[in-house]
């Protein structure tokens, strides 16, 4: 199990798509870990978390999929 909460994964590829690092494995690595356990995301880490992967034009589609599902129900706990 990992030891990253939600914050940290959040965190994580907020860092990496900031620096304009390229680690698709380690983007890999967020994405199996984030999806399923989204419903534990604030809604600023699920923003943050698309905005990462979208800025690093990391494709990760089952990702996406899963935030937009998390999200629509959520929406009033967005600014």
């Amino acid at each position: 199990a990992s030891t990253f909460n939600a914050q940290d994964l959040a965190n994580a590829a907020w860092s990496l798509a900031t620096a304009s690092h390229e680690a698709p494995r380690l983007f890999d690595s967020i994405c199996a870990e984030a999806a399923p356990r989204l419903s534990e995301f604030t809604a600023q880490n699920l923003a943050n978390t698309a905005w990462a992967f979208s800025t690093a034009g990391h494709a990760a589609p089952t990702l996406f999929h899963a935030i937009a599902a998390e999200v629509i129900p959520r929406l009033n706990e967005f600014n």
